[in-house]
Formats: C-alpha cells, sequence, structure tokens
C-alpha cells in the first residue's frame, strides 16, 4: 500500500512508522561512518588510503538537528555554535533538546563518544517513553540501546546489514524483475574466476566494467575497470587478498557501465505493518562516481515518477519480508536512451536527502529549485557562524524572496579545529535555492568565491 509522495516525510508519519505512535518521542542519532562499521572485516576489494576526513564525518552528525521536532532529543558529539542555533532559530525551525558527551574525541563517532560517557548514559535511561533512532544501526547502536534502555527505532544491525550490501540490492532487483545493468555477483574465489573471464568478454566488446565492494561506501568501494590490465591487475589482487587471509568468501558485484543521463536518488520508507510510501525523488549531483549533492525536484515526468513509485512497493514489501522498517534510500539512473534503471542499491539508512526535507516543506516550497551541495573551507582557527554569514553576505538565504544559500550543517566547517593543528580543512553544508537551476548555478558559484575569499588556497 502507499500514499502520496512526501506524505511520509512528516514528523508525526515518521513516528508512526519508527515508533508505533505518531507522540512518540524519538531520540536522533547522527553516526554517519555506520557503512564504514558494517564493511569492517568484510572481504571485498582491496582498501586503499581514503582522503575523506574521518574527523569531518562524524559531525555530519548536525544534520540531525534538522530532523528532529520539539518533543524529539538529538545526541550531538558537542554543543553546536550558539550563533547557528539562533540562524535556525530564525528560520522559524523550532528545535529539540540537544543532548551531548562532556568531552567527545575527534576521530570516535557520536555512538562511542555517548557510551563512554556514563552521566549522558544515565540522561538517556531517564527519558521517558523514546526510541533511538539512529542514521544506521550497527553493533554500537546495539550497545548504546542495551546501555540506555531505550528501544531502537529501527530494526537490528545484522538486518541492516544484509540489506545494505550491493549483493542484496542486485539479488533482490534480479528476484523482482526490475531492469539492471548486466552484472555478476562475486561471493566466493569460484564466483570471481567466472565473473573474470566474462568481464574480460564485455571489455572487448567494447564495453567498460565497473567492481563494486559490496559495503564500499559513497562511491568509494568501486573501481572503474576500461581495459584488460586494470581488470587483471584488480582481481589478482583481491586473489592475492583472500590468500592470505585463508577466506574463500568474497563480497563483491562486476557490472557493466551504462551510458546515463542522470543518477538519481528517491526515498521510500516502509512502516512496520509493511505499508510502503515513496517520500520522495531527487537527481543526484556525483563527481567521479561520489556523491557530492542533489537538484530538488528531480527532472522527471510523471510517468517516470509513477514508475519509481511502483518499485518503490515491489522493494519496500520485499524488504518487509526480510525484517526490514524504517527509511530506505535507492540510488537508481536514467539512462542515455531515457529508460530507468530503478535500482542500482539499497541503502538501509537515513540518507543526505533525508536531512533536506524538513527545509524543503517548510522554507523552499514547491515552486523553487534547490541545489544541496557542500563548499571546501580551510582556516588557521575556529570561525564563528555569525562571521561566516557576514562574509557571505547577500547570498544567505532570504525568507521573503525564497532565495540563497540555507546552511544546513555548521559543525562541519570547524570539525578540525579539535585537533588544534595550525590550519585545517573543514567543509560548508547547504542547500541553495532559486528560482531556476540558472539561477541556482549563478548563486553556487558566488558561493565557491565568498568561500574561497575567506579561505585563500582552497
Amino acid at each position: 500500500m502507499i500514499g502520496r509522495m512526501g506524505e511520509q516525510v512528516t514528523h508525526e508519519n515518521l513516528r508512526t512508522a519508527l515508533a508505533g505512535a505518531a507522540d512518540a518521542p524519538l531520540v536522533l542519532l547522527g553516526n554517519f561512518e555506520v557503512e564504514n562499521q558494517w564493511a569492517a572485516g568484510e572481504a571485498g576489494l582491496p582498501k586503499l588510503a581514503m582522503t575523506e576526513s574521518k574527523v569531518i564525518v562524524n559531525r555530519m552528525d548536525e544534520f540531525a538537528l534538522l530532523l528532529a521536532s520539539p518533543s524529539d532529543y538529538v545526541l550531538l558529539k558537542a554543543m553546536p555554535d550558539p550563533g547557528y542555533l539562533a540562524y535556525l532559530g530564525g528560520l522559524g525551525l523550532a528545535l529539540p533538546t540537544i543532548l551531548a558527551p562532556r568531552r567527545q574525541e575527534p576521530r570516535r563517532t557520536v555512538t562511542e563518544d555517548a557510551l563512554a560517557d556514563r552521566s549522558l548514559l544515565a540522561v538517556l535511561s531517564a527519558l521517558p517513553g523514546a526510541r533511538l533512532w539512529p542514521h544506521g544501526v550497527a553493533a554500537a547502536e546495539e550497545q548504546l540501546a542495551a546501555a540506555t534502555g531505550i528501544p531502537l527505532a529501527l530494526p537490528s544491525a545484522a538486518v541492516c546489514k544484509a540489506v545494505n550490501s550491493k549483493i542484496y540490492s542486485r539479488q533482490i532487483a534480479t528476484e523482482l524483475g526490475l531492469r539492471q545493468p548486466p552484472g555478476l555477483l562475486c561471493r566466493n574465489l569460484g564466483e570471481l574466476a567466472y565473473a573474470w573471464d566474462e568481464a574480460r568478454k564485455w571489455q572487448e566488446a567494447g564495453r567498460t566494467v565497473g567492481c563494486k565492494d559490496a559495503y564500499g561506501v559513497s562511491g568509494k568501494g568501486i573501481v572503474v575497470l576500461r581495459d584488460g590490465r586494470a581488470l587483471d591487475q584488480l582481481c589478482r589482487m583481491v586473489v592475492r587478498q583472500a590468500e592470505r587471509s585463508g577466506r574463500e568468501e568474497l563480497g563483491l558485484v562486476f557490472e557493466t557501465w551504462v551510458e546515463k543521463q542522470a543518477d538519481l536518488n528517491y526515498q521510500f520508507t516502509v512502516r512496520r505493518n509493511g505499508e510502503v510510501t515513496l517520500d520522495f525523488v531527487k537527481e543526484a549531483v556525483t563527481e567521479g562516481g561520489v556523491h557530492r549533492g542533489h537538484w530538488m525536484p528531480a527532472d522527471l515526468s510523471a510517468a517516470e515518477v509513477d514508475e519509481l513509485r511502483q518499485v518503490a512497493v515491489l522493494l519496500g514489501g520485499r524488504l518487509a519480508e526480510d525484517g526490514y522498517f524504517g527509511v530506505a534510500g535507492v540510488d537508481a539512473l536514467m539512462g542515455s536512451d531515457r529508460r530507468l534503471y530503478p535500482v542500482i542499491e539499497i541503502n538501509a539508512r537515513n540518507n543526505m536527502s533525508t536531512y533536506q526535507e524538513r527545509l524543503r516543506h517548510t522554507l523552499i516550497g514547491p515552486a523553487c529549485t534547490a541545489l544541496a551541495t557542500h563548499y571546501p573551507i580551510r582556516l588557521p582557527e575556529y570561525l564563528p557562524f555569525e562571521e561566516l554569514a557576514t562574509a557571505l553576505g547577500d547570498v544567505m538565504f532570504n525568507r521573503a524572496t525564497r532565495a540563497g544559500l540555507l546552511v544546513n550543517n555548521f559543525a562541519t566547517v570547524n570539525a578540525g579545529a579539535t585537533l588544534g593543528a595550525p590550519n585545517f580543512e573543514g567543509r560548508l553544508y547547504g542547500v541553495v535555492v532559486a528560482e531556476s537551476r540558472d539561477r541556482a548555478r549563478s548563486f553556487d558559484e558566488e558561493i565557491k568565491k565568498r568561500t574561497a575569499a575567506i579561505t585563500p588556497g582552497v
């Protein structure tokens, strides 16, 4: 059963889906590193050094402020900048109760910080009738639920991890008869040997091949193989890694590259009773396979949205059979021939888009175009929010004109300041609002210039 698109992403309906009651308070937890926890110990692609700063990612926890209502609680690594809280209040956003540990370790997740603070655990234990809603559920979140007596608003870590696997996504799409790029699963060395031969044939036919780690994170768990040499090199590395570990099992997917017109992302919510609602569809912005943001709304026809709605019902029903409920995000693509490939992968967690919905409903409105994105920033010392707003000036969002930059996370700007280094990198997240995509792009370029002026050298 499915409702109207967008209907599900209200606080009351989310509570009903997650907690079984519209008035149940939630404790939100932005543990954005959860996929790394799921990937731990899995035999996938050879692990390479990642440039992504864990310190910055850990402070993405502040996104949770925009998903909560006044009756909720948000658990953060540290209290937000007072100027940023005043800014959110000035936008007319009622804020939740904010809880934070007495001490945070920048390289720890918010969950790990909470588990290390006994007094905070005691405060959480005293919250009446609350349920814990993390970004995603891994072992640490189950430990936090057990330590505080707050039930999880999501399924177990085992269920969430299983659904989040790219192998699971491909199996479910095959079972449901959904269009997907030609591909093969590699769950052991025997399947790798077969896929290796098939992938070479795909290349000989002029097709590009991608190899995905079943638990790869945000585009970093994929290798594009444009020739036989790269294919052979990767497969030999995987075999050597398996031989060193003494394990036969693998978690890889080989797929042929589809010429695409656009990347898409849509979200649906599975209620505890199995009902499914398509929440929204957005057009993803990617660079080198790495997610950079979203366009709202997606450039799709009503018929194409309806096709995704039907797929959401099928996927949600199938996930419910496997014990999953809550928010699920799906990456999809529109081929250059305008055919939809509705399941590239399923994400059994909140998505970046999840945290943008309150802004979209309350401030952006249906007549506007919006670009959710982020900007690199380099600082010599902590930058207060009020100084950032002054530097950005008239490109900041204006409620009267419904145009400009809505800042939806400020903690990531100064995350590196906690390390004590003389210069550190940060990241400013925001949603650029305008009357058209062209105007939003103009705002985006101007914001880039002004953030670069704050931070020379970026």
